[in-house]
């Protein structure tokens, strides 16, 4: 190669070099949420987390902060580890399944509950649809019951034996595989040590929870249901948030959701009169805290987990942010709702949403 075909190599590759380059997020906001992450920290409001702030077309910002266990003995916290994302769940898994379902001509979302399980109810319960659960507007009780009581063994059993393993394969074949979200999925143990996971509660033996689901309901039920059980990491949330935002179409260039299942994943659905919700995801409600004050009211959407979790997205500025901790480790009254709010501002600020 003599020195003319030299030099003009290292053009091209300046060049190229410059044409892969993106533009960065704006850098006053980043530093404001790693001071809020750090004063949260401090707090002990939590002894950790990861963040992931997105725009399209931008740089992603993703940081790791404090540990990601105090008890027994302290851990450092870093990007490969998995949090229990407790009700993230509901938005993440169980309504994108619903789609796939529906896309598949499996699921009705406007067909009576009872036309899928049949022994759900009596009478009473037939007008309730599968819309109903997904907008959270069916009338049903929020909870099952944490302290025992209630018949665990009959239609619940049949439920936990015929949905479970069925519900976590289709996850992992439909959802997780596609998108390659490889740390995420349920019963995380079968897969991961249990050194890369955040433990949450001490348990009243002394030992921590750790692998298996902090939410009770869902421990009972095998670790495996549709309000919780999802472990993950901020990588693959930033995966599964990019999708939506681009339409439903993955990475790879692939088609995951239909437009009509992303419009329906992102845009109101709840009945007139009730907290606004798509069939999924919360948009204007008493939970709509990770919002903040910038991102747009009725259009930008996302959710929250009771671990320390919370998604927020805005498919005008194409930009959103993840939160994944373990605030209920070691245990004992912690609130991170402030931090969500302070975050949701921070990212929208970030991704200059509003600037003129």
């Amino acid at each position: 190669m003599n020195r003319t075909q030299a030099s003009g190599l290292l053009l091209t590759s300046l060049l190229l070099a410059a044409c892969a380059h993106q533009p960065s997020l704006a850098p006053a906001p980043l530093v404001e949420a790693d001071e809020a992450m750090q004063a949260t920290i401090a707090a002990q409001q939590m002894p950790g987390g990861q963040l992931w702030i997105e725009q399209a077309g931008r740089t992603p910002y993703r940081r790791a902060y404090g540990r990601r266990a105090i008890e027994p003995v302290a851990e450092p916290l870093d990007e490969s580890t998995i949090f229990d994302a407790a009700s993230l769940t509901k938005a993440v898994v169980t309504a994108t399944l619903v789609q796939i379902l529906r896309e598949q001509g499996r699921l009705d979302v406007d067909a009576p509950l009872q036309r899928y399980l049949p022994d759900c109810g009596g009478t009473d319960k037939a007008a309730i649809t599968l819309r109903h659960l997904m907008t959270h507007s069916s009338a049903l009780p929020a909870g099952l019951p944490r302290n025992g009581a209630g018949d665990w063994s009959g239609l619940d059993g049949a439920l936990r034996i015929g949905c479970a393993l069925p519900l976590e394969a289709f996850a992992r074949q439909a959802l997780f595989e596609p998108l390659g979200m490889a740390d995420s999925g349920y019963l995380p143990l079968q897969r991961f040590p249990a050194a890369r996971i955040a433990p949450t509660q001490k348990l009243p033996d002394g030992s921590f929870l750790r692998g298996e689901v902090h939410d009770p309901s869902a421990r009972k039920m095998g670790g495996v249901a549709g309000h919780a059980g999802l472990f993950t990491t901020s990588t693959d949330l930033a995966r599964f948030a990019r999708m939506l935002l681009n339409s439903g179409v993955m990475e790879d260039g692939r088609r995951l959701l239909s437009a009509k299942s992303v419009a329906l994943l992102t845009e109101p659905q709840s009945p007139a009169g009730l907290a606004v919700r798509s069939m999924g995801w919360d948009i204007d409600t008493p939970y709509s805290r990770p919002r903040g004050k910038l991102y747009p009211v009725g259009s930008s959407f996302g959710h929250t987990g009771f671990t320390g979790c919370a998604m927020w997205l805005d498919p005008s500025s194409r930009s959103f942010y993840v939160l994944l901790a373990n605030r209920v480790h070691p245990g004992g009254p912690t609130n991170t709702l402030p931090l969500y709010e302070q975050l949701g501002s921070l990212a929208a600020r970030a991704a200059q949403v509003g600037a003129p």
